[in-house]
């Protein structure tokens, strides 16, 4: 029972100090006022859990819950921050790293995709055979949020749904 407590414990000592800060309204911890912020929150509480707890499940969800608040917080406050839809398959392929180090599941997928993100990060002439990559990424940054429906309605329909 104390190991399904301390999740709900965790988010509300996490979320009663983002609302401290914003009341107290330090200027150097400023920058932090934004809703980036919670994801991190959210993100790093669901790492400690997992390892606190000695869950690993939540591995994956934290560290992209934590590497996408970070994300979104650099591209708010800092110029020079990299605005490229490489990074989310960067922080998705971190992610699957992070999960392999306690599950051993994971660990091609993770280096794929962070080689492919550091390929199309740093490489600014992408080879003719890799164009189609572009009219991917055009189709998902349009149809996004229908894309999240569909995979809503799947997992709901999913016949080994753990949420059911």
């Amino acid at each position: 029972m104390k190991k399904q407590n301390s999740f709900s414990a965790y988010i509300l000592i996490g979320i009663g100090f983002y609302f401290l800060l914003k009341q107290i309204n330090l200027p150097i911890l400023s920058k932090f006022n934004s809703w980036p912020t919670l994801l991190i929150i959210v993100g790093a509480t669901l790492l400690i859990h997992s390892y606190a707890a000695k869950d690993y499940q939540n591995l994956f969800s934290g560290t992209l819950l934590l590497g996408l608040g970070v994300h979104f917080h650099g591209l708010i406050h800092y110029s020079l921050w990299i605005d490229h839809w490489a990074v989310y398959l960067l922080i998705i392929g971190i992610a699957f790293l992070i999960r392999f180090l306690r599950t051993k599941n994971g660990f091609f997928s993770g280096i794929i995709l962070i080689g492919v993100s550091l390929c199309m990060l740093f490489f600014t002439n992408v080879p003719d055979w890799l164009d189609w990559i572009y009219d991917v990424i055009h189709f998902l940054e349009t149809f996004w949020s229908l894309i999240l429906i569909i995979l809503g309605v799947y997992l709901l329909n999913k016949k080994n749904n753990p949420f059911k």
